[in-house]
C-alpha cells in the first residue's frame, strides 16, 4: 500500500521486496496497484521448493499462478542475470502498471546464448534459447527461472539419445501474449510436441500453450531438505526429466 501511495504521489519509483510466499499478504495491495494503473515493482525471492531447509511453510507452490491471474500485472521469472536485467528494464519502462520479478534463493549459472542473439528478444516475454541444431525438432521444451538450466541439461541428454529438441525460455507470460501471432508461432510452432517444466502449479500454462503436452510441475507441498535432495525427491533432475520425456514420446 505504501508503494502504491508513493507511485501515485510521483517523483519516486517504489519497489517492494520480500519472499514469494508472502505475496499472499500483499495481494490486495498488488491488485489495487494494478487497478489504479501505477508503477510499483515487486521483487519476490525464494521462489520455489529449492529454497531448501526452511521447509514447505516457506516454499511457494501456487503463488506464481495466482500472481499471473491478476489483470495488468506482468510477472517475470528470469533464468539468469541477463534476463533479470531485461526484466528490471521492462519494469522501469512500464509507468502505468505494476511488475513482479520472481527470483531464486539459489545461485543460477549465466546462460550462454547463440551468436548474434538480440537481448531485446527477452523483453518479448518468450524466446528461443536453443534451437534443434539444424535438425527438425521433435519437441519444444518450455521453462522459466531456475528450471531453464534444468531444461538445458535435459535437452542435451535427449539430443545424445537422438531426440532433437528446441528450448524456449518463457520469463513472462503476459509480455509473450502481447506479441504478434506470427512471433508467438515462430517461438512455439503449431503442431510441435511440447514439454513444460516449472517448479510450481502449472494451470496458467494451459491458457498459453494448450493442454496437449507433458507437464512437469508440482501438485504437492515441498519438504525441508537441501535443494539437491528436494530435486531428487520431486523428480526435478536432468535424468528424471529426460526419462519422463522419453516415456511420453514412446507412448506417442
Amino acid at each position: 500500500s505504501i508503494g502504491t501511495g508513493m507511485s501515485l504521489y510521483g517523483t519516486f519509483i517504489p519497489y517492494v521486496g520480500t519472499f514469494l510466499i508472502f505475496s499472499d499478504y500483499l495481494r490486495p495491495s498488488i491488485r489495487l496497484a494494478s487497478l489504479s494503473g501505477v508503477r510499483v515493482i515487486y521483487v519476490f525471492t525464494h521462489d520455489s521448493v529449492f529454497l531448501g531447509e526452511d521447509g514447505p511453510t516457506h516454499q511457494p507452490i501456487e503463488h506464481l499462478p495466482s500472481l499471473r491471474l491478476i489483470p495488468g500485472l506482468e510477472v517475470w521469472r528470469p533464468a539468469d542475470g541477463l534476463e533479470t536485467a531485461m526484466a528490471w528494464a521492462r519494469a522501469i519502462q512500464r509507468d502505468k502498471a505494476p511488475t513482479a520479478l520472481v527470483l531464486t534463493r539459489q545461485k543460477l549459472p549465466a546462460i550462454a546464448r547463440r551468436d548474434g542473439f538480440d537481448r531485446r528478444e527477452i523483453g518479448r516475454g518468450g524466446y528461443v534459447l536453443e534451437d534443434s541444431d539444424g535438425a527438425a525438432a521433435e519437441l519444444t521444451i518450455l521453462a522459466t527461472g531456475s528450471e531453464v538450466s534444468l531444461a538445458r541439461e535435459t535437452r542435451t541428454l535427449l539430443r545424445a539419445g537422438g531426440v532433437p529438441a528446441r528450448l524456449v525460455s518463457m520469463p513472462c507470460f503476459e509480455a509473450f501474449r502481447a506479441q504478434p501471432e506470427s512471433y508467438r508461432d515462430s517461438v512455439i510452432p503449431k503442431g510441435s510436441r511440447l514439454v513444460v517444466i516449472e517448479a510450481s502449479r502449472i494451470e496458467p500454462w494451459c491458457d498459453l500453450v494448450g493442454e496437449d503436452c507433458l507437464w512437469i510441475g508440482l501438485d504437492r507441498f515441498g519438504a525441508s531438505a537441501p535443494a539437491p535432495v528436494i530435486a531428487e525427491k520431486l523428480g526435478f533432475t536432468p535424468a528424471a526429466v529426460t526419462e519422463k520425456v522419453q516415456r511420453w514420446l514412446e507412448r506417442g
